[in-house]
């Protein structure tokens, strides 16, 4: 369970089943039990299996830091070569799982993840604050690989979906970043509030990319898209609204309490959204 990262699994998987449901072209009908269960199964096991190849590779700088000394590995619990065999199989696993109930379009975005999560976005923490935008986009992929598998194709409504990930990661990283950021620096890892003194530059790229999500997430309502419904442009706008809030006291004042609530805040927010989605695309609407 620590290994996978729990929580952060289960936004992956939340964001897989959203994109199922949307990509499904004949919504009430679902796709069938055998996709549902292999897309959510093979996604997680290739999370968990990434996760657990995360903490494998930063074994030696996890010790730095205090919110990452108590792992399993760092504590002693599990030697490093059982968390690499661990990680490994359980990503080829899922992997398989997904080619044999999905289809290739959303074995291939898993499979992406899992190499952009480990093999780019790992070792770039240690060199270059872009780590965090690179991260983001496997990040951003699973609503992607939910939607090709219920749909078959990849197209710009999963393009939205991916948007909306991936603007969503900044600010909610950030604010994990910056209340941690003595110890990501402690630690040698590359985080933009780590290196940088004042976080002038970490609250411009939380208000930037914080306002980009909102745009981006009216977006399935636009003509042009017809994926939604005024109704659903209410709930995201005021949902964008209370997350802007919070984002901007965090990127004015930069205080732990504002960051902290900033996370939680962003944390509220993509299921909320994601279920507004949803519900508006079951929901019939009247001319």
């Amino acid at each position: 369970m620590e290994l996978g990262k729990l929580r952060l699994s289960s936004l992956a998987i939340l964001a897989v089943f959203a994109g199922l449901l949307l990509g499904t072209p004949n919504l009430p009908t679902l796709p069938s039990w055998w996709v549902i269960a292999g897309s959510l199964l093979g996604t997680a096991m290739v999370a968990v299996g990434g996760n657990a190849m995360n903490m494998w590779l930063e074994r030696d700088t996890d010790v730095h830091m205090e919110r990452t000394e108590g792992r399993p590995i760092q504590s002693g619990r599990l030697n490093p070569a059982d968390v690499f065999w661990f990680g490994l199989l359980n990503a080829i696993g899922g992997v398989v799982v997904l080619a044999l109930t999905t289809n290739l379009p959303a074995t291939l975005f898993c499979a992406l993840i899992f190499v952009l999560y480990v093999g780019v976005y790992t070792p770039l923490k240690r060199r270059n604050t872009l780590n965090t935008l690179v991260g983001a986009i496997p990040g951003a992929l699973p609503p992607v690989v939910g939607y090709a598998a219920s749909s078959g194709q990849v197209d710009m409504h999963a393009g939205v979906l991916f948007l909306i990930l991936f603007f969503w990661q900044i600010p909610h990283f950030l604010a994990i970043a910056w209340r941690y950021k003595d110890q990501y620096r402690n630690a040698g890892l590359m985080m933009l509030p780590s290196v940088e003194g004042t976080g002038l530059h970490t609250g411009k790229h939380m208000m930037t990319y914080g306002l980009c999500l909102v745009g981006v997430s009216i977006m399935p309502a636009l003509p042009a898209f017809g994926f939604s419904s005024r109704h659903y442009v209410y709930s995201a706008v005021l949902l964008g609204v209370l997350f802007l809030a919070v984002i901007f006291e965090a990127a004015v004042l930069r205080r732990p309490a504002g960051m902290r609530r900033c996370f939680i805040v962003s944390i509220i927010y993509l299921p909320l959204l994601f279920v507004a989605m949803v519900t508006d695309r079951l929901t019939p609407h009247v001319a």
